[in-house]
């Protein structure tokens, strides 16, 4: 029994061994179950804002009065608003641009908190100080708070909401990316590739960025859902994408009113975005796990 055991052992390690990394990322990844209910809770809530003509009868912008505030039925399983609005509906529409807001001003705050951060990091010099010194200023303020300022200068909307949203996290994006390129700058392939005459713009995309990705992929993951509740937070207080468009923070600020006749109109938004925000965050804490082989030792 002993050398069947060790034998099993030792042919899963070779198994192992030749496995490609990916595969054995993904292998981790799933085996962690907070990881893959973080993507279920995402993949029904993209699924349903995709599908949502499919899904639901109801237009989401469509007013019947008569039937404003309904409880929740089986004709209208979360009820309707104070317009007579099919609350699910609502919520399936309105994934569309709560999820694009996040992942949107999640981008931008990559391009070009990123590059800003490794230009820092490698370059280093009046680069590292001035690009710190306008982090630092950002850093200072709440990302919501900065949030709320750049909306208040560029005007309500969506495009603003997702600037605003955006620019509020690139600080953290460019640290991070400095970080990264102050370990890696030492490493022997840069110190190799500077001995060898590359360009260092050359250097800095094809050693630097490529080898801070994983990072970089990980900390986007989780700020996601931070941008969500930034845009959630500017719309309840009516900054954020305008009626009558079904954006959840914009619901949430819509319902508040009712809350205590009609606590539905504000629950179903709020909890909307509570899994939504959930579900980036286990995805995201899967994805460190699984791509950072320190944190599988």
């Amino acid at each position: 029994m002993t050398d069947t055991a060790a034998g099993d052992n030792a042919g899963a390690q070779r198994v192992q061994k030749g496995e490609r990394p990916v595969n054995k990322n993904l292998r981790v990844f799933f085996r962690n179950k907070a990881a893959v209910t973080g993507v279920g809770i995402l993949a029904v809530f993209i699924l349903a804002a995709i599908f949502a003509p499919l899904l639901t009868p109801y237009d989401p912008t469509h007013q019947v009065l008569s039937q404003s505030f309904q409880t929740p039925s089986l004709v209208h399983p979360l009820g309707t608003d104070d317009l007579g609005r099919d609350i699910l509906a609502r919520i399936m529409y309105g994934g569309r641009y709560t999820l694009m807001i996040g992942v949107v001003a999640t981008l931008l705050a990559v391009a070009i908190g990123v590059p800003l951060g490794l230009i820092s990091g490698y370059f280093g010099s009046w680069f590292d100080m001035g690009i710190q010194r306008v982090a630092d200023i950002m850093l200072s303020f709440n990302a919501f708070l900065l949030a709320l300022v750049l909306v208040a200068v560029m005007g309500v909307g969506m495009k603003s909401v997702i600037i605003a949203a955006g620019i509020g996290v690139i600080p953290q994006f460019i640290r991070l990316a400095r970080g990264q390129a102050l370990s890696l700058r030492e490493s022997v392939y840069v110190e190799a590739a500077e001995a060898f005459g590359s360009m260092r713009m050359t250097i800095l995309r094809r050693h630097l960025l490529r080898n801070s990705l994983t990072p970089i992929v990980v900390f986007a993951t989780l700020n996601v859902g931070l941008t969500i509740l930034v845009a959630a937070g500017l719309g309840f207080l009516g900054l954020g994408v305008q009626p009558p468009l079904p954006e959840w923070g914009t619901m949430l600020g819509e319902g508040r009113s009712y809350i205590f006749h009609a606590s539905y109109t504000s629950t179903f938004p709020g909890l909307a975005i509570f899994l939504v925000v959930l579900g980036f965050n286990l995805a995201g804490d899967g994805l460190r796990d699984a791509l950072d082989p320190n944190l599988r030792e």
